[in-house]
């Protein structure tokens, strides 16, 4: 596959919070993914977790990982953030540290970098047309986040707060990224477009976890979304 610049080595970011029951089948799953002959950095960051996560996290195998450490919950927001930081590989992928979202997708997500000189590529939960929901308050939610991006940027985005979140990470380093919680999404995504920098979009697979499986996102993380949007279009 031809590699139009030269990308070697991708970035795996997992912000984990008390993932215990998940963290170790995950960092399976990722370590076996697919990355189309990218050398793969894997960087778990334990937000502040008050279960087994970062007992967990301690006996997994130290070849390509990198272990961050928060020493009290700051939010996924900061989680992606420290995991940035910490970052050395040309493309940087957002993964989260459930079982929500499935690394056998990689190749899709790489594609467009490797093939096509993207800079960012988000995996979006509607294109697919096939994927189930958390429920239907949720999926309502994220559909006002991403139909107030495209009023707010000119945009024709289908999901804005999808977890899968690919960049290039020269860019990526460049944005002054001001988020702690779920505001990560429309913040990032914000910048983004007012660079007119275009983000493709391409169909991924998920399986979403509900509040009583350990869902974290809440009514409030709407509103920051809402306000961040805002904010970065009028440069406060």
């Amino acid at each position: 596959m031809p590699n139009q610049k030269n990308y070697k080595t991708l970035s795996i970011i997992i912000s984990a919070f008390n993932e215990e029951a998940t963290i170790e089948e995950l960092f399976k799953r990722v370590k076996n993914a697919n990355t189309l002959g990218l050398k793969k950095e894997i960087i778990i960051v334990d937000d502040g977790s008050v279960d087994d996560t970062l007992k967990i996290l301690k006996k997994l195998p130290k070849k390509n990982l990198k272990l961050v450490f928060h020493s009290k919950n700051k939010g996924k927001g900061a989680g992606v953030r420290s995991g940035i930081k910490a970052s050395t590989g040309d493309i940087i992928l957002i993964q989260d540290a459930d079982l929500e979202y499935h690394p056998n997708q990689y190749p899709k997500l790489l594609r467009p970098f490797l093939k096509k000189n993207a800079k960012v590529v988000y995996g979006s939960r509607e294109l697919s047309g096939k994927n189930r929901h958390s429920s239907a308050v949720f999926h309502l939610g994220g559909r006002m986040v991403t139909t107030l991006t495209n009023l707010l940027y000119g945009s024709s985005l289908t999901d804005v707060s999808t977890c899968y979140k690919v960049f290039d990470s020269k860019l990526i380093k460049k944005i002054p990224l001001r988020c702690v919680r779920f505001e990560f999404c429309p913040e990032v995504t914000a910048h983004i477009l007012k660079r007119d920098i275009d983000i493709v979009e391409v169909p991924i697979t998920y399986s979403p976890r509900s509040y009583m499986e350990g869902k974290k996102i809440k009514a409030k993380d709407g509103v920051e979304a809402f306000y961040t949007l805002v904010r970065v279009q009028l440069g406060i």
